[in-house]
């Protein structure tokens, strides 16, 4: 039935298209696009067979928290506190199921597109070895949070130049044991975190990637350029690597001091979604989040455009960003990777009624907390019994 249906499909969307396109195209010409999209190439996507064969495991998630919080992207905990930061520019404590606003980075008003950047929008979250916690904020920067007080301290700003740029969309950060050193992604140069379909779509490759700080020196360095949206970002259990989620060409790639500027190994290529966050798993591995997929068997709409920009440009000039997220398929998808990068097993909601658009798996405690950026709850998932 699949390969009919998907038949039909493409019968029913060239029709469509072509009696749409031929007005269109007058019309268009004449239009700005917004991007300047560059064909990319992507291997065919993996098939969804073995250990990444379909379920509904993650159906199995409970929610909390519900319309208490907005779009908890990232997760720590600090025994058994939780706190994340939320798409309204907070950060908040959960302790014993009641819920706190500890800090704010920016200022209000916050609720659109439009208030993103002065309202600030928390991302990457860690704790580090004396137990603050270490924010990256999209439109302010990298920022040490004291969990109790709520007092903040602004370690990377975004108003710093650093070789001569301004960061303009941090992302993730990963922390040595030690909180020597601070690893983040700033996910391009051009497009801020609301405009991150922007970013995928265009595929341009200015991410300047992966960025370290040092908390002694207070210097930053900047490790990797050229890479299509990076994200999220890990250090091994060793700490002789850092892994960093490249969005845009669904693979994560990783970083061995020592090695030249941008000298990096793939880690995994070619994954069955795009990758958003990644955290380690209690096995020795990484838990990582798609925040999107490329279903095969199935139509893939990322890889059916990644190679016609001319597609792209001609969406881009008739619908907003907001319109065009809206056809983007809300399957769910969690994969557990071995040390080396197999995958273990993984956790689908095909159709994301339960948990959509995750962000983040943070296991603690027998648990995958899962983080969203656009959700108005937390799920938990219980790993014994899935």
């Amino acid at each position: 039935g699949s390969t009919y249906s998907s038949k039909v499909f493409r019968v029913t969307f060239l029709t469509l298209a072509v009696s749409v396109a031929v007005p269109l195209l007058g019309v268009t010409v004449l239009l700005d696009c917004p991007i300047d999209p560059q064909p990319i190439s992507l291997k065919e996507p993996p098939l969804l067979t073995g250990v990444l064969e379909p379920n509904t495991k993650l159906r199995k998630a409970e929610r909390l928290w519900e319309n208490q919080l907005v779009g908890p992207e990232s997760i720590v905990n600090i025994g058994d506190v939780l706190f994340t930061g939320t798409a309204d520019g907070k950060i908040i404590k959960i302790e014993d199921g009641e819920i706190q606003t500890i800090a704010r980075i920016g200022h209000g008003p916050c609720g659109g597109r439009e208030d993103e950047p002065t309202c600030g929008r928390p991302l990457g979250m860690r704790v580090g070895p004396n137990n603050t916690l270490f924010v990256a904020d999209a439109y302010y920067g990298l920022y040490e949070v004291d969990p109790d007080t709520g007092e903040t301290k602004t370690l990377v700003s975004t108003e710093t130049l650093i070789e001569g740029q301004k960061l303009s969309f941090v992302n993730d950060l990963t922390v040595t044991r030690d909180g020597r050193k601070i690893y983040f992604t700033d996910s391009s140069s051009k497009w801020q975190r609301r405009d991150y379909l922007f970013l995928v779509m265009e595929g341009t490759d200015d991410g300047r990637h992966l960025l370290e700080y040092d908390t002694v020196t207070k210097e930053v360095k900047v490790l990797m350029v050229g890479l299509r949206f990076p994200n999220g970002v890990q250090l091994s259990p060793a700490e002789d690597f850092v892994l960093v989620q490249e969005t845009t060409m669904a693979r994560i790639r990783y970083y061995v001091s020592g090695l030249m500027k941008g000298g990096a190994d793939m880690f995994v290529e070619n994954m069955p979604g795009l990758p958003d966050n990644i955290r380690l798993s209690s096995s020795g591995g990484y838990w990582v989040a798609m925040a999107a997929v490329r279903p095969n068997p199935g139509f893939s709409l990322l890889d059916f455009l990644s190679e016609k920009p001319w597609i792209k440009r001609m969406i881009f000039k008739l619908l907003s960003q907001e319109t065009v997220a809206k056809f983007v398929p809300k399957y769910s998808l969690v994969v557990e990777l071995s040390e080396t990068g197999s995958y273990r097993r993984s956790f689908h909601d095909p159709t994301g009624v339960t948990v959509a658009y995750i962000s983040e798996a943070h296991e603690h405690n027998g648990h995958l907390y899962l983080g969203s950026f656009r959700s108005p709850y937390l799920c938990r998932l219980d790993l014994q019994h899935v």
